[in-house]
């Protein structure tokens, strides 16, 4: 009983390690593409008319 505890425990920490490395990643990902955008906003700030 107690292996299939240590087997099941080892692979749920597994999988949140995989999850939270996979996250960590996008939001670098999400983040770095809105600093660009912003960037290119202010950019073009200049030719906006009203």
């Amino acid at each position: 009983m107690n292996e299939k505890v240590f087997r099941t425990m080892g692979r749920t920490g597994g999988g949140n390690i995989a999850m939270g490395v996979l996250l960590l990643i996008a939001g670098v990902a999400m983040g770095v593409m809105m600093i660009v955008n912003g960037a290119k906003l202010l950019k073009r700030r200049a030719e906006i008319t009203f």
